[in-house]
């Protein structure tokens, strides 16, 4: 729902700021960023591409708040954290309990990882298999936060292929413009065959420029991310996994 709502905000916030943009800005600039007095406009290119890049900024937003959620379970004090407790079968069943009751427990990595060590640990008895839970759940985790990713890497591919569309079709009116009967003759020519050409390279420039803030915010926010998964791996096997005993009388 989050997301739906984040996507939906943003979207119109693209408008809002493609108008505020529309009216506020220099009519030169206003050309490069919406391509402003165009022949499509407000059907431009660019401003296909402003509504991408927002989208791209809602999806960044949303996976920051998801790894926030994660990060604040790091600090809930689920796990024993002296450097003196040793934990046995009896000690266990409280710790399921209280990781359980978590609010959207089931969507939470740290409590779903420290459930599925104690039960695979109360069943099996060994350590070996709790450690095996605990490295199995980080692979998978750390590639399910990777899938999560594709839809901005889409993003981040469309934008500049928008960009060289746009800059194809305006070469392509350009010339068609230049070869028109009589324009060869006409001795503006050329300034206006230029002037142009710079309309159709801004849609090439501002999709890189867009394309290339996405892609930084998207490692600032995915290694958050990784951060936060690898702090969770190692809160486990520190104040869980490697305090595991197995008493004799348990192996019996």
């Amino acid at each position: 729902m989050r997301r739906l709502i984040l996507g939906v905000a943003f979207l119109a916030a693209a408008i809002v700021a493609m108008f505020i943009m529309h009216a506020a800005l220099p009519d030169a600039l206003a050309t490069v960023l919406l391509d402003k007095g165009g022949l499509f406009y407000p059907w431009s290119v660019q401003n296909i591409m402003w509504l991408f890049f927002f989208f791209g900024l809602a999806e960044l937003l949303n996976r920051f708040f998801d790894a926030r959620i994660d990060q604040r379970q790091l600090s809930m004090n689920y796990l024993p954290e002296d450097e003196t407790t040793i934990l046995v079968k009896t000690d266990l069943p409280p710790i399921y309990k209280k990781v359980t009751p978590a609010k959207d427990s089931e969507k939470l990595f740290l409590p779903g990882l420290i459930r599925r060590i104690v039960a695979a640990f109360q069943t099996t008895g060994s350590i070996e298999s709790a450690s095996a839970i605990l490295n199995s759940s980080i692979e998978l985790r750390s590639h399910d936060l990777d899938l999560r990713y594709s839809i901005l890497r889409y993003v981040m591919w469309v934008i500049p292929t928008f960009g060289f569309i746009g800059t194809v079709v305006g070469i392509a009116l350009a010339l068609n413009f230049a070869g028109q009967p009589g324009k060869s003759q006409d001795p503006a020519l050329l300034t206006e065959l230029t002037a142009r050409l710079a309309v159709a390279f801004n849609t090439t420039l501002v999709a890189l420029a867009m394309s290339a803030f996405l892609v930084f915010l998207m490692h600032v926010v995915q290694s958050y991310e990784e951060r936060t998964l690898n702090k969770a791996g190692h809160y486990c096997m520190d104040n869980l996994v490697n305090r595991l005993f197995k008493a004799d009388d348990e192996g019996a």
